[in-house]
């Protein structure tokens, strides 16, 4: 009977995250800060069970604020943990510098986490990689120094530590092509170059699998997106296979450029950087399930899928009910107004302001008591992120709503509890404009 209780309680856990959902291109809130998440041009780094996401904060443009870190068991949920750099008063992290990239690799000689990013000037004529050093992932760093490697440009980097414990540096030589240089026992000097492509390359991202290493690299197109590729060896000193695509043709990687690819259990999964180059702040990502099949890589796109945290198997999302700004409780000041790209052509505007406008739905549906992720389609035309707080049967959050740059509604996502039956979902917000509600979803199972 204990054996069973147990086994019931494993089930239970996973149905729980049956529903969480990565919603590619969305605005993710961290779970702690209730503002977008600003880790781009990052990588992710597992401890135990959980993860670390390191990357740039673009909060102001392309300027160096901070390298931040978050934290997630999950890989849906995120939780701001710290800044492991941040500007200082002068030198290669002081004001209008440019930090890029940064990846983080963990030293087992040393017991050292060591971080290498891309350094440059404003005008980017300086072509030069940074690296540092922390006692803990998601601890303070220190900053040791700049080059160029090998005395070549780098650019766009990331890091690789192989089976055997060896780290190696992947750094785009404009000038050259994509570089594969060896790192010193300790990871902190670039000793030797293993292999160069004679392509000009950027965004690299390796990985390997049964013997096959993959390189993952994006064409060079600035901001915009283009069809990324990816070539093969058996040895990382080559013969590399020619590049192919791993996405559909003419998709631009679905809007996206490499970052990073990280090992889940046994499978893969692509990180990528939807850019907005004239408001790098509302710069999102794309998270997709990657699959290696011998010396082939292959990613669909996709709307919403679920990943399992611990084997990496990924199914496509739960289908859903959707719910119509205009027609939940529009409450002090909140009302139906006109919206040409909304679904029906309307929305929920007015939401928040000095009359502290609300949107009530009474009865959003679920088939289960579970934590699921809610969709919620909406316009924003400001430059900047919106806030409201939603209510979810009492329990509130708030969630950042990115500027949608168009006509067409983005997507905010928020992971809340559902009861089987009926619940309450409220959105309002106080002192500031919350976004205009297209429409809220909900898995149906």
């Amino acid at each position: 009977m204990r054996c069973f209780k147990f086994a019931t309680l494993g089930l239970l856990a996973s149905l729980a995250s049956a529903t969480l959902q990565i919603v590619p291109g969305a605005t993710w809130t961290a779970t702690n800060t209730g503002q977008h998440i600003q880790a781009h041009g990052g990588g992710i780094v597992k401890v135990g069970a959980k993860y670390y996401w390191i990357g740039e904060d673009k909060t102001n443009g392309t300027a160096f604020i901070n390298v931040n870190c978050y934290s997630s068991t999950n890989l849906v949920e995120w939780s701001y943990e710290g800044a492991l750099l941040s500007r200082s008063a002068s030198g290669d992290t002081g004001p209008n510098r440019v930090i890029e990239r940064p990846k983080v690799m963990f030293n087992k000689q040393t017991n050292t986490y060591v971080m290498w990013m891309h350094i440059d000037s404003s005008d980017y004529k300086e072509a030069k990689i940074g690296v540092a050093t922390g006692n803990s992932v998601c601890g303070k760093y220190t900053y040791l120094r700049s080059e160029q490697p090998l005395g070549f440009q780098s650019r766009d980097s990331s890091v690789y530590v192989d089976d055997d414990g060896k780290g190696y540096l992947l750094t785009e030589d404009r000038q050259n092509g994509l570089r594969i240089n060896a790192l010193s026992a300790d990871y902190l000097t670039v000793s030797m170059n293993v292999f160069t492509w004679k392509e000009k390359y950027e965004a690299p991202a390796l990985i390997k699998k049964n013997g096959v290493y993959f390189m993952f690299a994006s064409q060079l197109s600035g901001w915009d997106p283009n069809d990324n590729y990816y070539s093969t060896a058996s040895s990382l000193s080559g013969p590399w296979s020619g590049w192919k695509k791993f996405a559909d043709s003419g998709s631009n990687t679905y809007a996206s450029q490499t970052t990073f690819v990280l090992p889940v259990g046994d499978q893969f999964m692509y990180m990528g950087d939807r850019w907005v180059s004239s408001n790098l702040m509302r710069s999102t990502y794309v998270w997709l399930p990657l699959k290696i099949d011998a010396t082939t890589a292959s990613m669909k796109n996709q709307v919403n899928w679920v990943i399992d945290p611990s084997s990496g198997t990924s199914n496509p999302g739960p289908s859903e009910n959707l719910y119509e700004g205009e027609a939940a409780t529009l409450s002090n000041g909140a009302k139906s107004q006109a919206c040409a790209g909304c679904s029906g052509g309307k929305d929920a505007g007015y939401i928040g302001g000095t009359s502290s406008g609300a949107a009530t739905f009474s009865n959003v549906q679920s088939s289960a008591t579970t934590r699921t992720t809610l969709r919620i389609k909406h316009m924003n035309g400001d430059s900047s992120q919106r806030y409201a707080d939603v209510s979810v049967n009492g329990k509130t959050q708030r969630v950042a709503f990115l500027p949608n740059g168009g006509a067409d509604p983005a997507s905010s996502v928020v992971h809340v509890d559902l009861k089987q039956g009926g619940n309450e979902v409220k959105i309002s917000t106080v002192g500031t404009w919350g976004p205009d509600l297209d429409r809220v979803m909900t898995p149906q199972s």
